[in-house]
């Protein structure tokens, strides 16, 4: 019975061979496609989680639960102290900026290729003028 397990064994693993390069074609594709690799889509699939080995790669667990991060509060600067709330106040006129906000700024200058003032090219561009020819 042992030689007839035996036998069975290696006839199976002989065949694994020719799946090898498929498996690894298919798994490459999924990274490419999907970031993750066939056994991580099969395990977030039986699991019902989020599940990769990047994330082992990242020094987390392996399945990351699935609730959200907790939202970031918003802060404004109030008459001597800081209040917070879980969203912007509605009704807020004008919009209020948050404690960490900076100030607003300059508005960004124009690229180099759009025209300058009256549609002019800038002056450093402008040809060369030609000295008037002399009799």
């Amino acid at each position: 019975m042992i030689r007839a397990s035996t036998l069975l064994l290696l006839l199976i693993l002989a065949g694994c061979e020719a799946a090898i390069g498929p498996a690894m074609v298919a798994t490459g594709a999924s990274v490419v496609l999907t970031g993750r690799t066939l056994p991580d889509m099969v395990i977030s699939a039986i699991s019902g989680r989020d599940c990769s080995l990047a994330y082992l790669d990242g020094g987390e667990a392996y399945c990351r639960s699935d609730q959200p991060p907790a939202p970031v509060p918003f802060c404004t600067r109030s008459l001597g102290s800081v209040e917070c709330w879980r969203a912007q106040p509605p009704l807020a006129m004008p919009p209020s900026r948050q404690v960490a906000d900076s100030p607003p700024a300059q508005p960004p200058a124009r690229p180099w290729w759009e025209p300058q003032g009256r549609g002019q090219l800038p002056q450093s561009w402008a040809p060369a003028r030609a000295a008037p020819a002399r009799p």
